[in-house]
């Protein structure tokens, strides 16, 4: 009868374990995030992982009293990660707009805008200028997102080609070889790529959306949220969120009240 019930719950832990995709140690704290998403997140000189989601996040764990864990996922299964509990959220200049029923969320802490990068001599100075050319984003974006808004189906239709690649490091290359006539990005993201190449590219200065940033966790886990809500604000207070902003964009994008 011993080795039954010792047989019977050895069983009952494997099953349950296999349920939940093995073991997760509530001590953990696992940011799924792009990793060829500057200036957010990406792999910096030293070969380590760092941007100012990356820093936001690590600073906000360790003082939940959690070990971080930072996991760079591929972006377009970023659902399947989530759900499958590879990852606790996903913190990387994720957009809530469109996206507001799909997890649950913080507060807005960053607004952003989707902007079009072009050549400085390729004659594009707005978005009606985007009429038969080849524009291309990051699959899964928030560019691709707004460019197939119902609000812009007359632009999207204008274009010769729309083309999605898996990271933008990829769509610059291509708009560099003159493989594409202009990318579709987040102005943050833009900023950084163009740094010190302004006599190159040029950011159109009609945008194409607006758009807020937040972490999103599985819709429903709004313990883990609260929690990381509380952490944010405590970062905003003592004047940290400011510190991390300052260094990435030279001012404060905070929106958290």
């Amino acid at each position: 009868m011993k080795k039954l019930l010792a047989t019977l719950l050895l069983v009952g832990m494997t099953v349950s374990m296999a349920a939940c995709g093995g073991a997760k140690s509530d001590d953990t704290f696992i940011v799924g995030f792009d990793q060829n998403f500057p200036p957010f997140g990406y792999v910096g000189d030293d070969g380590e992982f760092t941007g100012f989601d990356i820093e936001m996040a690590t600073e906000c764990g360790e003082r939940m009293g959690k070990e971080v864990v930072l996991q760079p996922i591929d972006w377009d299964a970023k659902d399947m990660e989530l759900e499958a509990g590879t990852i606790d959220c996903i913190w990387n200049g994720f957009t809530m707009n469109g996206r507001e029923d799909q997890y649950t969320w913080t507060d807005s802490y960053m607004d952003n805008s989707q902007v079009v990068v072009t050549k400085v001599d390729s004659g594009i100075t707005a978005l009606a200028d985007l009429e038969g050319k080849i524009v291309e984003v990051q699959k899964e974006s928030s560019a691709q997102s707004a460019l197939e808004s119902e609000e812009n189906a007359e632009l999207l239709a204008s274009f010769a080609e729309f083309l999605q690649v898996g990271e933008y490091n990829t769509a610059f290359m291509d708009l560099e070889s003159g493989a594409v006539d202009a990318i579709a990005i987040d102005i943050g993201v833009a900023k950084f790529q163009l740094e010190g190449k302004e006599d190159q590219y040029i950011i159109l200065e009609e945008t194409i959306s607006s758009e807020q940033y937040g972490v999103g966790f599985l819709k429903g886990n709004e313990e883990l949220r609260d929690e990381v809500q509380s952490t944010l604000m405590e970062m905003v207070e003592d004047g940290t969120f400011a510190e991390i902003s300052e260094k990435y964009f030279g001012y404060d994008v905070c929106t958290l009240k």
